[in-house]
């Protein structure tokens, strides 16, 4: 359902073009596959939550699959899916959910008024001139993962 509401960006191009032009939002960049189930519940909580949060905020989907992409995708270490990449006026905007990664949000929410509250969260850090904002959200509705480093 997702897929069909929020843009789906392809292209490298798309991908600069979105940050760059997004003045005074949060820009809330879903990295990840139309295929996978995990991101089809995500896009499901995004969708249902772009209205409400389309003063503050503005959601992409950002498909990992595509060539073009993997730029990013290696830049921001995007090995789980689906994960989430906050900016807001082209600065990368990150959260402190306490899980070993800040950069980006790994896995779904559980509902659309958590990602409504993260989502608030960074703007109002943003508004504030923060680059790292806390996430508002108990303990016991972030996801968790276990990190594996390569060659340690």
């Amino acid at each position: 359902m997702g897929s069909v509401v929020l843009p789906t960006l392809r292209r490298k191009r798309e991908v600069d073009t979105a940050i760059r032009d997004t003045l005074d939002k949060v820009l809330v960049l879903r990295f990840g596959r139309a295929s996978d189930a995990a991101c089809l519940q995500l896009d499901d909580v995004l969708a249902k939550a772009s209205w409400d949060i389309s003063k503050f905020a503005t959601v992409a989907l950002v498909d990992m699959d595509s060539e073009e992409i993997q730029v990013y995708v290696d830049y921001f270490d995007i090995t789980l899916v689906p994960a989430i990449i906050f900016f807001f006026n082209a600065h990368h905007m990150k959260m402190d959910s306490g899980t070993p990664d800040h950069t980006k949000w790994i896995g779904s929410f559980s509902s659309k008024q958590d990602f409504i509250d993260v989502v608030e969260a960074v703007f109002r850090g943003a508004m504030k001139g923060k680059l790292i904002v806390s996430c508002p959200l108990p303990p016991e509705r972030i996801p968790r993962f276990q990190l594996l480093f390569k060659d340690v």
